[in-house]
């Protein structure tokens, strides 16, 4: 039996996540909630996301959610135990999610550099335009305008110099 996933989210009393689904073939909406057990304000979200998504009673009923989104409701979870109140968590999980362009990515550690990475490459696959799309166009030509002077570059400019 398959599941097709129609919402995700979590209650804080008691301790949940709460999945809204629909089984293929039939009309009826159901609801599935998975309590969360020992897990703290100090627990790791990847490994407990990791560790429902593999158990074998919710399995076929998560395939449809992605593992990120259950990291984003266990930091949620463990925000509201860390006595975050639900905006101020959803606001540092927004400023987890995002990049600042001002932001010099050369001076962070290898393990915030390849979140980052992360971030970057799902905003690319989500904006990426694909065959398949609708408003899709192959060959796209666009001409900048050219109303100022060029300015030259000190390593563009040819020396006499021979290599």
């Amino acid at each position: 039996m398959t599941y097709t996933a129609k919402k995700c989210g979590i209650c804080f009393q008691p301790l949940s996540i709460i999945l809204i689904y629909k089984e293929d073939g039939k009309d009826k909406t159901r609801q599935r909630i998975m309590p969360v057990r020992n897990f703290s304000k100090f627990s790791d979200c990847s490994m407990a996301a990791e560790q429902l998504k593999n158990n074998p009673r919710h399995k076929a009923y998560l395939e449809g959610v992605s593992l990120r989104q259950l990291q984003k409701l266990y930091r949620l979870l463990k925000g509201h135990l860390g006595g975050e109140s639900l905006a101020e968590s959803l606001e540092k999980l927004r400023q987890e999610t995002t990049i600042d362009p001002e932001e010099d990515m050369n001076k962070l550690d290898d393990k915030e550099l390849a979140k980052r990475k992360t971030i970057m490459d799902e905003l690319f696959e989500k904006n990426r335009k694909k065959k398949d799309d609708p408003d899709f166009i192959y060959d796209i030509e666009v001409e900048f305008p050219q109303d100022e002077q060029l300015e030259s570059c000190g390593w563009d400019v040819e020396s006499g110099e021979e290599i």
